[in-house]
């Protein structure tokens, strides 16, 4: 992914505001570093912060009440996972969604979703099943004033009874790791695009009932058809090569 710098504004827009007018949560007693990662993750998860924004090392450790140490680290990890980018003696900045960052994380997701569709269909539980329909009647009852983060705590919501019937826990770490980036595509396909309260419960139930088959197979191919949707909408958007 790659940060602005100047010039047209990226995706999303990224005029700089003040790091003290967001809403943080108060500090944990566990690691800061942590604590600032999990921060850093939801907002921009949910845009609060935007594609390109700066995010400036002293105004967040102010602003989250921490020391510049675990504002350092959560960079660290954040950069990691593809959602900033540390420019040489400029700083950090959230990234900008590029063409091959939505190709990669698509094809990756696809093989994850397709492996943990096939595992899940002969491990599900009822437990699961409970779990995964209260999903659904939530995503049945949203409307079109649903908000973009809500959509996104839904779908992934759903797809997490998938990944821990799977039963595989490297599959389920690496789920894990790359959760965040998901959530950060599938809020720029929800905020471009707002047709989750048309298609968020149909898409979901069609899997769902191919789950309940017990086919292997047949769940595979239908967790297959389901990754095409928000693929092919932000691919629709005018995106960066890299």
């Amino acid at each position: 992914m790659e940060a602005a710098d100047g010039g047209a504004r990226p995706p999303g827009g990224a005029d700089a505001h003040s790091m003290s007018q967001v809403r943080w949560a108060a500090p944990p007693r566990t690691s800061l570093g942590e604590y600032v990662v999990r921060e850093l993750r939801e907002r921009i998860a949910t845009g609060e912060l935007r594609p390109g924004e700066h995010l400036r090392e002293t105004e967040l450790a102010a602003a989250l009440n921490v020391s510049r140490g675990p504002v350092r680290e959560a960079f660290a990890i954040l950069e990691a996972e593809g959602q900033v980018e540390i420019r040489r003696h400029r700083g950090a900045f959230v990234s900008v969604l590029t063409r091959r960052d939505v190709e990669e994380v698509h094809t990756l997701r696809t093989a994850m979703e397709a492996l943990a569709a096939e595992r899940a269909a002969t491990r599900l539980t009822p437990a699961h099943f409970a779990e995964m329909d209260r999903v659904l009647e939530a995503m049945k009852g949203t409307s079109g004033s649903v908000a973009p983060q809500e959509a996104v705590a839904l779908d992934l919501a759903f797809h997490d009874v998938i990944y821990d019937a799977a039963d595989h826990a490297r599959l389920q770490r690496v789920w894990t790791s790359l959760r965040s980036q998901v959530s950060f595509f599938l809020h720029t396909r929800n905020v471009n695009f707002p047709d989750f309260p048309t298609v968020g419960f149909s898409e979901h139930f069609e899997l769902r009932e191919a789950l309940a088959g017990g086919d292997p197979a047949v769940a595979r191919a239908a967790a297959e058809k389901h990754m095409t949707g928000a693929y092919s909408r932000l691919s629709q958007l005018e995106l960066p090569e890299v």
